[in-house]
């Protein structure tokens, strides 16, 4: 630590000299350290991915979650805090209901977002609270077409056709870079997560291990199966 840090990373509500928030740069820290998370648009979709790393062949690998619904229509994945992100989660649902009970139609997913967004700034902003400490990647399909969105412990968001999140971010994004094409299948946009992962952990992918949600505009969020999962983990070493 840099002398004279402390004095101001105490507090939430503390600004550095040179204009930092210590506090929000530790969460985001926390969320680097999380599991690696990918997400990839497709031709009428998006797909997320998630390697769970189950450190202890004691866990039960179904206990480990995620991937997570919002609505029919969005799904996201998380890295860093778990019990942050099912907090995150739950009130991303409320918003979305709430919507829903209002306005008889669906909650577009920019919305959605930046409302979870305002919700995380929230807490980077007033004294005796603390960021959350995970990123989510929110996944959907809605009238306007399929959106990925990526947010930060700060409240900020950014829309990717592919992103990650989490330990193998940068190894990640370079295999996204190289090979990414827009209007894949969902197949080949599966895959290709599949293959950054595994560049990501520098290690064969278990299949109890792997989390995979879709969402397409002709069906709702859902997760894939373990024989579906099992499946693609094998195409890929195949």
């Amino acid at each position: 630590m840099q002398p004279g840090q402390m004095a101001y990373d105490r507090a939430i509500t503390v600004f550095s000299p040179d204009g930092r928030l210590f506090q929000v740069e530790y969460a985001r820290e926390a969320v680097k350290r999380g599991t690696t998370t990918v997400g990839l648009k497709f031709k009428d979709g998006v797909a997320l991915i998630v390697d769970k790393r189950i450190a202890s062949k004691l866990i039960e690998p179904t206990s480990i979650e995620k991937i997570f619904q919002i609505d029919e229509h969005i799904g996201c994945a998380t890295s860093g805090l778990v019990a942050d992100a099912r907090v995150l989660v739950d009130h991303a649902r409320v918003i979305s209901q709430i919507n829903k009970v209002t306005y008889a139609e669906r909650i577009d997913l920019e919305t959605l977002v930046k409302r979870l967004c305002d919700f995380k700034q929230n807490y980077t902003q007033y004294g005796g609270v603390r960021p959350f400490g995970t990123a989510l990647l929110v996944a959907g399909v809605d009238e306007t077409g399929a959106h990925l969105f990526e947010t930060d412990p700060s409240g900020a968001l950014v829309a990717y056709k592919a992103g990650s999140i989490g330990a193998g971010k940068n190894a990640i994004m370079d295999v996204f870079e190289e090979d990414y094409e827009e209007g894949m299948t969902m197949e080949d946009a599966v895959l290709l997560g599949l293959k950054a992962l595994t560049k990501a952990t520098e290690d064969k992918l278990s299949t109890q291990a792997v989390e995979i949600g879709v969402v397409r505009s002709d069906e709702n969020f859902r997760k894939l199966t373990e024989a579906e999962v099992d499946a693609y983990v094998k195409k890929l070493g195949g």
